[in-house]
């Protein structure tokens, strides 16, 4: 029977919590309560575990992410709790726009192919299962930063990518 197991960090953007499932990280929050725990693995439909060994590589390397020491993720993603469309488009996220890097909401609507506008892009952004690792912070507006529904929001975005160092410190 397939089970999920979470595991949280505590970073720069606050607490990351992770949900991992055998076939990969299918879910980051940006907190860690039961209740999100709940909320996670009920729309896996999937009972919850602990398994710390299944959780510390996908912890190990969003640290080096956080302490600059890492510019990709190894570990699978989990591509379950994403529409077809979703996964399309945040897929050509996730392969085509590297660390640093950045996107506008039309850029990435038009690398997807799906014929989802822009502001449909900034919907499936803010729905995003798996932000930070699937990088939404990475897809700007073309008038700015945008939005971001994580962490914060727009500070938490900012921190990110200058993290990244795609923003000086103090820009935007």
């Amino acid at each position: 029977m397939e089970t999920v197991a979470f595991g949280s960090l505590a970073t720069e953007v606050g607490k990351v919590l992770v949900a991992v499932t055998p076939a990969g990280l299918a879910a980051t929050e940006f907190d860690d309560t039961p209740e999100l725990r709940e909320r996670i693995a009920s729309r896996l439909g999937l009972p919850a575990v602990s398994d710390s060994a299944r959780v510390a590589p996908v912890l190990a390397e969003l640290r080096e992410y956080f302490d600059g020491a890492r510019e990709r993720f190894d570990f699978a993603v989990d591509w379950r709790l994403y529409s077809v469309t979703q996964q399309r488009v945040l897929g050509a996220l996730y392969e085509t726009v590297p660390y640093g890097k950045t996107v506008t909401y039309g850029e990435l609507a038009e690398r997807s192919g799906t014929g989802v506008r822009a502001r449909g892009i900034g919907s499936i952004m803010g729905s995003n299962p798996i932000p930070i690792v699937v990088p939404c912070h990475r897809v700007l507006a073309s008038t700015g930063l945008g939005g971001f529904s994580g962490g914060e929001g727009v500070p938490s975005k900012r921190q990110l990518l200058t993290l990244e160092g795609h923003l000086p410190p103090g820009l935007w």
